[in-house]
């Protein structure tokens, strides 16, 4: 792509819709990707999304990753793949979390491949899958990442001068802020990557962004408002105790990154303060056991109750009730368990790992509760679960969903409408307008309604759409 004189955003990936992030800034001294996320949900859909990479992204002069989530890192070995040999910018906390987060994902795409190729390579017609990428792939895309500080200035690409402040979803995760030279001046655009909640655990709060021109912003809750932070230990402790009356097991499909964390750290909580009794706790994830131990090495991005709560009780991620659970082995053996427990097991939105195996398991038992405690995206078991389906499909088998969905959305990692308002104002009044991106088309469009309401102007861009700035 031919550098240009003028300044433009194209808005390759999660515009009105979640996940696939992906937006590309082009400015004088080059083009900046920021993030480059999986697709997730429509199989076919998403595949050919995946596969094909738009080129101003593969040729892009820069990468700078918002944080270590796979809609937003997930496809960086597909870019690096499909040619990409340039920078990847990041904060040293993503940077440890993608080598296992990229791995992990490419280990999943080598193995479904494989595993699709033995069940019908005899088939007539049967053209063998290839993985998206290879975990060679992946290591080439890590070999690209370039840690940084939050708050540390640096410039990738001529002419943007950048740096990262802490956005408050995941570990280490980053608002963008680029300064960049113009031809009418110079002008500061913001990338917010996805934004946290303010108050909760393990994290400091997000911080917002100053004297920024332009703002492409998350909307993933819109137009949607979560219960209390302070709710969800009651929430939790609420829902293993009815379902321990029941003599039932509580599954939790949970993302391995930071939620994962945040539900572990509140069940020591509740431990630490007696008010959990003795139950076994399962964490049914070796990505998740990895990454927690990223956590145990980054305590520069804790907040000072986490900080307090080390110092005072010792580790916040292990206690005398869990299980790390990592050999197939093991897993399985949780089949068997006929006696009330709580399991932990990824993906988060239900659609791949051990978690399948377990609904598969559990979800006929009216004795057993499944808690959902993160954002499903459309298309996805996690989606069909929560919209209160009596039967669903499991490994392609439909089955009678018996056991209690419970919704807790105080674990939510993402702002919701009010905390994004809040974010947007925090801006200050000189940003001239608000890009609506990574939200379903309702949400983007309800949040630009509440801005518009507040005297600041919205926009929600389209899949592919370029705009100048």
């Amino acid at each position: 792509m031919k550098k240009s004189k003028s300044l433009h955003i194209s808005f390759l990936g999660a515009a009105k819709t979640v996940t696939g992030s992906m937006h590309l800034l082009e400015a004088e001294g080059g083009t900046l990707l920021v993030d480059c996320g999986l697709v997730q949900g429509r199989r076919k859909e998403s595949q050919h999304a995946n596969r094909h990479l738009p080129a101003a992204a593969t040729s892009a002069d820069a990468v700078v990753l918002t944080h270590a989530h796979i809609d937003h890192c997930g496809n960086l070995p597909g870019l690096v793949k499909a040619g990409f040999k340039k920078d990847i910018h990041c904060t040293a906390a993503t940077a440890d979390l993608c080598h296992y987060m990229l791995l992990d994902a490419a280990h999943i795409q080598e193995s479904d491949a494989a595993w699709l190729n033995r069940k019908h390579g005899q088939e007539a017609g049967w053209e063998d899958i290839v993985p998206l990428f290879t975990q060679a792939d992946a290591r080439a895309a890590l070999e690209r990442l370039v840690p940084h500080a939050y708050g540390e200035e640096f410039e990738p690409i001529a002419g943007v001068k950048a740096h990262l402040i802490d956005s408050g979803h995941i570990l280490g995760s980053a608002t963008v802020v680029l300064d960049v030279k113009a031809a009418r001046g110079r002008r500061r655009v913001v990338f917010s990557g996805d934004i946290g909640r303010r108050n909760l655990p393990i994290l400091r709060d997000p911080t917002p962004p100053k004297d920024a021109d332009y703002v492409v912003m998350e909307s993933t809750y819109g137009n949607r408002q979560h219960a209390a932070v302070e709710e969800m230990h009651e929430q939790l402790l609420e829902a293993i105790e009815s379902t321990r009356k029941r003599g039932g097991k509580v599954i939790i499909p949970s993302f391995s990154l930071e939620r994962t964390q945040e539900i572990v750290y509140a069940l020591n909580e509740l431990r630490q303060a007696g008010r959990l009794g003795p139950i076994p706790v399962y964490l049914d994830s070796p990505l998740a056991v990895s990454l927690t131990e990223v956590f145990r090495r980054h305590h520069e991005c804790f907040d000072a109750e986490t900080t307090a709560f080390d110092k005072a009780h010792g580790d916040p991620f292990g206690f005398d009730m869990l299980h790390m659970v990592t050999s197939l082995e093991e897993s399985k053996a949780l089949n068997g368990l006929d006696q009330p427990a709580v399991i932990i097991s990824a993906s988060g939105m239900c659609e791949a790992g051990r978690i399948v195996h377990h609904l598969r398991n559990n979800i006929e038992d009216s004795r057993n509760t499944v808690l959902i405690v993160g954002y499903q995206a459309q298309h996805t078991l996690g989606r069909r679960l929560v919209e209160g389906r009596d039967r669903v499909k499991i490994f392609g088998v439909e089955r009678d969903v018996r056991a209690r969905i419970r919704v807790l959305n105080a674990f939510s990692a993402h702002a919701d409408r009010n905390e994004l308002l809040w974010w947007a104002k925090a801006c200050g009044k000189k940003v001239k307008k608000f890009f609506l991106v990574h939200g379903d088309e309702d949400q983007c469009e309800a949040l630009g309604k509440h801005l518009e309401a507040e005297g600041r102007k919205a926009f929600v861009p389209s899949q592919g759409e370029r705009v100048e700035i």
